[in-house]
């Protein structure tokens, strides 16, 4: 059964999704495009796309829009896909609520432990490494096109991509205004390029 299967593997994501929201990404994306065949590689993209827009943490938005997309791309009434979100949701954050419980008891009473140290320090380049595994996952023709099929689309969106950390990393401008920024100029480009019907 979906849900089961939803739920299963929204708990293991949760469970060792270290780095938080984008730490999990890529861990999401194998399981619902790669393992469990629940949406293609383009649907995923999306989902992320309306996760960064949308408030609140990165990782949940996209465990609630997959768990939706998922049952719906099964046929499902909107009343089974909205419990698809809520499962795919909760699974996600019951245990790492749980784990911050615990964590949260004892860890200001034995962070200078030896051992707890050498475990901290260990998982650093595990998170490094899951969110470089984040944005390559996200470097792909779905997002950037193709140089083959459109080589103006692909240039615009590698510009823009540039543009926005060139923006953010040296002239500090905050992440908000990129977006906006880059939306107005994705509709310029659309409008100029012929991609709006009359």
């Amino acid at each position: 059964m979906i849900f089961l299967s939803l739920f299963i593997t929204f708990f293991q994501i949760g469970l060792f999704g270290f780095g938080g929201g984008y730490g999990m990404l890529s861990l999401i994306q194998h399981e619902v495009v790669m393992n469990h065949h629940w949406m293609t590689a383009g649907d995923f993209t999306d989902i992320v796309a309306i996760s960064q827009m949308t408030p609140g943490p990165v990782g949940i938005n996209t465990a609630t829009y997959a768990g939706y997309t998922a049952l719906q791309n099964e046929g499902a009434n909107q009343f089974l896909c909205i419990l698809g979100s809520m499962t795919a949701t909760f699974a996600l954050v019951f245990p790492t609520t749980i784990l911050m419980l615990l964590i949260s008891r004892y860890f200001m009473k034995y962070k200078d432990n030896a051992s707890v140290r050498l475990v901290l320090d260990s998982l650093r380049p595990a998170v490094v490494g899951l969110l470089a595994a984040a944005t390559l996952l996200l470097m792909t023709k779905e997002n950037f096109g193709s140089y083959s099929e459109d080589s103006v689309g692909f240039i615009f969106s590698a510009g823009l991509c540039v543009l926005t950390f060139v923006c953010i990393k040296f002239f500090k401008v905050g992440p908000m205004k990129m977006i906006g920024v880059c939306a107005l100029l994705g509709l310029v480009f659309t409008w100029l390029t012929g991609g709006f019907c009359a």
